[in-house]
């Protein structure tokens, strides 16, 4: 393969790449998460997480707002059964090749990519599971604080998941595809099993494979971003 013209500058490209992506004003959140996080890049990368921007936020909103619609028509826990898809499709999307504007940045930051990478993830799926519990709570009254751990436990293997695929793949899309799918068939099969779509997110039998799913994908979601040994 023949390298660059002669006449293109890769060096002046990167820094108008990284002048576009880092060149505006920290703003109050920014500035309370470079507090708390002691690294303002790390603030900065933790902000440009796709699925933390104002279009996926409404959008997450919209989904469960929905659910929580149909749920209170129906009786049936729809925005519980919603929470889990919606999150694993998120976090996939903190993962950054091919998606995230500042995904090679990251990887030229101080702080290591693991930790970039660990930070989001936790992030978004606090602001998921908020918009979740705020479902819940909307749509199954008294029984909200059973309802919402019924989903969260379900959710955290499924965003568990959701992550390592899109780790190992290297794509969002995949880990995002992958979340999805695998909490579909887990309903559908619950479905099979007991007669009702809940059996999901209200099965006990159910929490003690999800956390343990959950562990072993977090674990592999590490393994995946590991710095390989003699690279620094």
């Amino acid at each position: 393969m023949s390298g660059p013209p002669d006449d293109v500058d890769l060096g002046r490209v990167w820094i108008s790449v990284a002048a576009q992506v880092w060149h505006r004003q920290p703003g109050r959140l920014e500035r309370t998460a470079a507090r708390l996080l002691r690294s303002p890049g790390l603030a900065r990368a933790l902000l440009t997480t796709p699925s933390l921007l104002l279009p996926w936020l409404i959008a997450s909103a919209v989904v469960l707002a929905a659910g929580a619609a149909a749920t209170l028509g129906s009786g049936q826990p729809v925005a519980a059964l919603l929470a889990p898809a919606v999150a694993a499709a998120a976090i996939a999307y903190s993962y950054g090749p091919g998606i995230d504007p500042a995904w090679e940045l990251s990887c030229s930051m101080a702080v290591s990519d693991r930790m970039v990478l660990l930070v989001r993830a936790v992030a978004v799926f606090a602001v998921n599971a908020v918009l979740g519990v705020v479902a819940s709570a909307v749509s199954a009254s008294g029984a909200a604080a059973a309802v919402t751990f019924g989903w969260l436990v379900p959710m955290t293997a499924v965003c568990a998941f959701a992550l390592a695929v899109a780790t190992v793949a290297r794509s969002a899309s995949a880990g995002a595809a992958a979340g999805v799918a695998a909490w579909l068939i887990v309903v559908l099969s619950g479905r099979v099993a007991s007669g009702h779509f809940a059996a999901a997110v209200t099965d006990t039998a159910l929490f003690l494979p999800y956390l343990a799913i959950g562990a072993a994908c977090a674990a592999v979601a590490l393994y995946a971003t590991r710095i390989p040994r003699g690279t620094v």
